[in-house]
């Protein structure tokens, strides 16, 4: 049965909601002589407003934001009669590349990396989460369309992206379509994605196993000193455990204590989805994990599995399902055509327009090269004065994933947003991770979103350089600098800080931490010692972040562009169009390496090439080092490699080091085993 979500959004889903419950409206807010934790002493007695046109808005949406995830799920309302024949009307005149036979099934093969902002080009493949929501979207609306065949692969996405799929999939079942997926082998991510189908079927050889969840942390000091490189560390925030990885052997309480919260979280969002999923007990999902078959005909009896068959035969039985002769293929229709079928066609496009900002991926200033692959402040800047600009778009959502970056990146972008927030109202989406900077430019909208799962927050500052004075001697380099000024050879990798170079490390350190703490109080309406008290650099996940008043709601982008209608009092029956301003371009290369190991090395491979003006030695024994050997133990094969060689500081290593992945100093260094990075 055809059918729309309530509060639909040019494509996209919206919840239902559940009232929020003693949210205090942003206002003024001081704080005097709150203590810091970090060991600076007291925290600097500030007063901090919001204007009153940011009050008013928050409190009109605020009192409608989800508070749990059972809040989050999507509600399905089937479209009318006339809706639906007017709908079968437009597809007879559909365009030829927009055509395909009635019964097919939709074929969604999810695998690797899922980028968050919309792909174009001719080749593109459509797998991006806007276009992959969609797509489920108008396929639930689409009476050519028979159902969904979930093909799934390793997935490389935290469990954020991971709940905002399910909850989608979940909601396309609501139209009385059916979803069948299909594994040959994955973890916990994959089986938690799978459940939400209903229907899960794995060959009797598969390699699929579910093991449970271990929290790991790297720690580089000992790696350092036989090197001889020592690190020079400011931590603010006895949280920031990326300072913990160069100055510490083994791993501190405090991270111990966040990292078994994130794990705790982690593992109970597993247990109970799943339980849910197969209509068992959460403690007979955990005697499962604990028992760890290998066998698949032990998970089938235990009624965890659908069934056991190879794709051919699952592929024979969506033929029958769809009335698919025996001598014809199966009636499909794959993403990247159907990404090609306008939501319009199906009545989920209205005249009211709300923005999508889509930030994903490390905070860098300047320009880069690399696209897609980190988050280019002067770009999002220029949209953002465009969307202020735009009269007739009504707000924004600000979808964020990102782990940070830049200081003075994020705090360009925050500013900008603040001041498209004083002319229409603006709504933070965050994926994955919104932390350190991602968390910095959230927290400029009127109200912040966040999956259960999301990493959040990492208010805190790192600051380092690595003194290479020993590594220099050891291979006989020598360094000569001539400098004028007290303080110019300040971040110079040759010696040691001076006893002034020290005091101002520490004290611009410290100057940093108060002013992004203190920049969060005042946007989120907090008193400075409530913030103090959650900041220094602890991340948590985002259901643990609503109940510290760093987040406002539950859900995914679907939640916040609900809360954006709602602040731009447009009514909650009408669709809208959705503007996305954000695109990511697919080039032929990127097209043949999509789904190899080399793609996550692209934007180191230039780095260092740029770096070593044609040095093959430079080249060959980095990429050895991060191709084969560890992820603590690349890096350091890195360093040492690079410095001897004379062409790259110390920083402009680290700096390589980050550009394919998360940042050596903005993230606690930890992975859960078994289902991949959290």
């Amino acid at each position: 049965m055809a059918g729309q979500v309530r509060l639909g959004c040019g494509g996209q889903l919206v919840s239902a909601y559940a009232p929020f419950s003693n949210r205090s409206i942003r206002g003024r807010v001081t704080s005097a002589d709150a203590e810091d934790d970090s060991g600076n002493g007291k925290a600097s007695t500030s007063v901090a407003s919001i204007p009153q046109d940011l009050d008013e808005t928050a409190a009109r949406i605020l009192p409608e934001a989800s508070t749990s995830e059972a809040d989050a799920e999507l509600e399905f309302v089937p479209r009318s009669g006339g809706a639906q024949t007017w709908t079968r009307f437009k597809l007879i005149w559909a365009l030829p590349w927009r055509r395909f036979k009635k019964g097919a099934v939709l074929i969604l093969k999810l695998g690797g990396g899922i980028t968050e902002k919309k792909k174009s080009g001719f080749f593109s493949d459509g797998k991006s989460m806007p276009q992959i929501i969609e797509a489920i979207t108008k396929a639930a609306n689409d009476p050519r369309v028979s159902g969904i065949y979930l093909k799934l692969d390793r997935l490389d996405l935290g469990w954020a992206k991971v709940q905002e799929l399910a909850r989608h999939i979940r909601w396309f079942r609501k139209s009385g379509k059916f979803v069948v997926a299909f594994m040959e082998g994955g973890g916990e991510k994959e089986y938690f994605l799978a459940s939400a189908g209903g229907e899960v079927y794995v060959p009797p050889s598969a390699g699929f196993s579910l093991k449970g969840f271990a929290v790991s942390g790297s720690f580089l000091r000992g790696v350092l000193d036989k090197l001889g490189v020592e690190p020079q560390v400011q931590r603010i925030g006895k949280y920031k455990s990326a300072g913990d990885q160069l100055l510490r052997k083994d791993m501190s309480e405090e991270q111990r204590y966040q990292l078994t919260a994130l794990l705790d979280a982690v593992y109970d969002n597993f247990v109970g989805g799943i339980a849910s999923a197969w209509n068992k007990s959460e403690q007979e999902v955990k005697d499962m994990v604990d028992s760890c078959y290998f066998k698949m005909e032990d998970y089938l009896k235990g009624g965890w599995l659908t069934g056991l068959r190879y794709e051919s035969e699952v592929l024979a039985d969506l033929k029958k399902r769809t009335d698919g002769k025996e001598d014809k293929p199966l009636k499909k229709v794959l993403l990247k055509r159907y990404s090609k079928v306008r939501p319009s066609t199906f009545g989920l496009v209205g005249k009211d327009r709300i923005a999508v900002i889509r930030a994903s991926g490390t905070i860098v200033g300047g320009e880069s090269s690399v696209p897609g692959d980190n988050i280019q402040a002067a770009e999002v800047i220029k949209q953002l004065k465009k969307v202020r600009g735009e009269k007739s778009i009504k707000a924004l959502v600000l979808r964020v994933d990102s782990p940070g970056g830049d200081a003075l990146a994020s705090d360009l972008m925050w500013h900008e947003i603040k001041r498209v927030a004083e002319k229409k109202p603006v709504i933070a989406s965050m994926a994955d991770v919104a932390a350190s900077g991602g968390y910095y430019m959230a927290m400029g909208a009127h109200a912040i979103v966040a999956e259960a799962l999301t990493i959040t927050g990492s208010i805190g500052v790192v600051a380092a350089k690595f003194n290479l004075a020993t590594v220099y001697e050891r291979a006989g380099f020598n360094k000569t600098i001539i400098s004028r000024g007290r303080y110019a050879e300040l971040l110079g990798e040759s010696r040691g800080f001076t006893d002034d170079e020290l005091d101002l490390f520490e004290r611009s350190a410290a100057a940093a931490y108060t002013d992004f703490r203190d920049k969060a109080a005042a946007s989120r309406g907090l008193p400075i010692d409530h913030v103090q008290g959650v900041a220094q650099g602890r991340v948590w996940a985002g259901k643990a972040a609503l109940g510290q008043k760093l987040v406002d709601s539950i859900g995914g982008i679907t939640q916040a562009i609900a809360l954006a209608k709602k602040a731009a009092d447009i009514d909650a029956d009408k669709k809208v169009r959705l503007v996305e301003m954000s695109f990511e371009q697919t080039s032929l290369p990127q097209a043949i390496l999509s789904g190899s190991s080399l793609v996550a090395f692209l934007p180191l491979l230039q780095q260092l090439m740029g770096a070593s003006r044609g040095s093959s030695q430079l080249t060959r024994i980095p990429l050895q080092a991060w191709m084969g050997g560890t992820e603590g133990g690349g890096a350091m094969a890195l360093l040492e490699a690079a410095v001897l060689e004379g062409a790259m500081s110390s920083q402009d290593v680290l700096m390589a080091q980050q550009r394919p992945g998360k940042p050596l100093y903005l993230m606690p260094d930890f992975k859960v085993d078994g289902a991949g990075n959290l």
